[in-house]
């Protein structure tokens, strides 16, 4: 009977201890990949809104600009 019991609480802190380890694993892969992502890919910034106005033809305003910027960030 105890060796049953013994079993179990060894099986159980191992499965714990795998989650915990898988779990700190997976963060730290996430994070990289969200750096990573960002680093390719930068969030939009004036510069960016002012090319893509003169792409449609059109010079922008510095209130144009703020207001563009104001409505991505909501």
């Amino acid at each position: 009977m105890f060796l049953i019991a013994n079993s179990l609480w060894t099986t159980f802190f191992t499965f714990l201890g795998g989650a915990a380890i898988g779990a700190i694993v997976t963060f730290f892969v996430t994070k990289r990949m969200f750096e990573k992502q960002l680093k390719e890919n930068p969030p939009i910034n004036e510069k960016m809104i002012r090319a893509m106005y003169l792409q449609m033809g059109r010079k922008p305003t510095e209130a144009q600009i703020r207001q563009t910027m104001k409505s991505l960030g909501q």
